[in-house]
């Protein structure tokens, strides 16, 4: 994890930056908010900055925002003003650490907020197979098409790749070629020079020279428009790059992975991505099996999670009772990991007794997971059947073909806490289509959950994820 602290290395912030180099962290300095932001300008990227309170924490994270270089922050102080913590909240902080520091607390806020710590676990042959696949093509320098369904882990298994690549004491970079416009993706690429545009002040270094000499990660690249594809095309041809409004080639030194959760073969088929970039990317391709091909990991996964979250929330991990087993055997797990995580979250914080039953596992409405009744698991083919028909008929009987469309997208959107491009490639529509659907519902009055918070507003936000 990389960390940049801001502001003046007294004592007690020294400390703080020695424990949580302690824990991994890769530390930089620099004093003022506006050597941060040029520091983040010139490509030297941090997955967390650690900011002085006395500082002006709200006009760093605009400056910030304005080259679209989102990266979070946590406030300090040595004072422990209560005030100034709660004014660096408003401002945008994610956390407060005061100083002196403390060990835990400082190891805490760096997993909570880079959310680094997610390794690959699995005890299923089909998954294991891709694991072995993953090993064996690690340490070369090809290029990985990731594919499979949202929420199976495609990210993980890119870090996987990474971390176990020869690059891998180089930065690992992850664009998301789905929520970034496509007038704007083309910059966090690239990066621009000064006036290329409106707006460009300075020099922007992009993904591609940030991530030079390790991995570049573009997730969900079936999204990216296809004049865009051309110019990617190029530098993974020849490994040079144009920044927009640049006058001459920077060569850079990446391994390039992409994810996928459609099929680009068909996307070729019908014209919307090129067969060149695909050869390209697709050197060898590890597909990831969906949660339900793979039933082995549903217990070691939901294992992992409850001891997670038991820990993120300070309550004792209890153990799976047999009824929540079988009922988490028995869901077909639509969202795949995604949602067993969200779904072991959720569990941890519910559980009463020494156990966690099957009735605290349960979905994002309320409901117990499909087959567990009153506590137990009714795993007959019948007993499924009729409560899938009950499920549906109670859902959707009495509704318009457009009132059914606007539960499905608004149900799904809860599902994934907001998040846009979750949600759209669960419905299998495109991230345009889900947000002019959305606006379309703002427009009618309908509040609309903001991207992950889980809290409901009046209209949908133009950079929303």
């Amino acid at each position: 994890m990389r960390l940049l602290v801001v502001g003046r290395l007294s004592g007690q912030l020294a400390a703080a930056v020695k424990m949580a180099m302690a824990h991994g962290a890769k530390v930089n300095h620099v004093e003022r908010t506006d050597q941060a932001t040029e520091q983040l300008r010139r490509g030297q990227g941090a997955d967390l900055l650690m900011v002085d309170y006395n500082l002006d924490i709200a006009g760093l994270i605009a400056a910030n925002e304005l080259e679209r270089i989102f990266v979070p922050v946590v406030a300090c102080g040595v004072d422990n003003d209560a005030e100034k913590a709660a004014a660096a909240i408003r401002a945008g902080a994610k956390e407060f650490i005061p100083l002196p520091p403390e060990a835990d607390l400082i190891a805490a806020v760096l997993a909570a907020v880079a959310d680094d710590e997610r390794p690959l676990i699995s005890a299923d042959p089909s998954m294991q197979a891709v694991i072995k696949l993953a090993d064996q093509v690690a340490r070369s320098e090809a290029s990985i098409l990731i594919t499979g369904e949202s929420g199976v882990g495609k990210e993980v298994m890119a870090r996987y790749l990474h971390q176990h690549s020869k690059r891998a004491e180089r930065p690992f970079i992850s664009v998301n070629c789905a929520a970034i416009p496509d007038n704007l993706l083309e910059s966090e690429l690239f990066g621009h020079e000064k006036g290329a545009f409106t707006g460009a002040v300075a020099r922007r270094i992009g993904k591609f020279e940030e991530a030079d000499g390790g991995t570049l990660l573009l997730d969900e690249i079936s999204e990216m428009d296809a004049r865009l594809q051309a110019k990617l095309l190029r530098a993974i041809q020849e490994r040079v790059i144009d920044r927009v409004g640049g006058t001459k080639p920077v060569s850079v030194n990446i391994r390039i992975i992409a994810t996928s959760n459609r099929d680009l073969a068909r996307a070729v088929s019908e014209g919307t991505f090129r067969e060149d970039l695909l050869y390209r990317l697709n050197v060898v391709n590890l597909r990831l099996p969906a949660l339900r091909e793979r039933p082995g990991d549903v217990a070691v996964l939901a294992d992992h999670f409850v001891k997670k979250y038991a820990a993120a929330n300070g309550v004792p991990v209890r153990p799976l009772s047999s009824d929540a087993r079988r009922a988490l055997a028995a869901h077909r797990w639509p969202g795949n990991v995604r949602e067993l995580e969200n779904a072991m979250h959720r569990a941890v914080l519910l559980a009463v007794g020494s156990e966690i039953d099957a009735e605290a596992i349960r979905l994002p409405d309320g409901q117990p997971l499909m087959g567990a009744v009153g506590g137990h698991v009714d795993n007959s083919l019948a007993g499924r059947a009729a409560q899938t028909a009950d499920a549906v008929s109670r859902a959707y009987v009495g509704q318009t073909v457009a009132q059914m469309e606007k539960s499905l997208i608004l149900d799904t959107l809860t599902h994934c806490l907001g998040n846009r491009t979750h949600a759209a490639n669960i419905l299998g529509i495109s991230i345009r289509t889900l947000r002019n659907k959305l606006n379309e519902y703002a427009d009618e009055g309908v509040q609309i959950i903001a991207p992950q918070t889980g809290i409901a507003t009046g209209g949908y936000g133009a950079n929303a994820a």
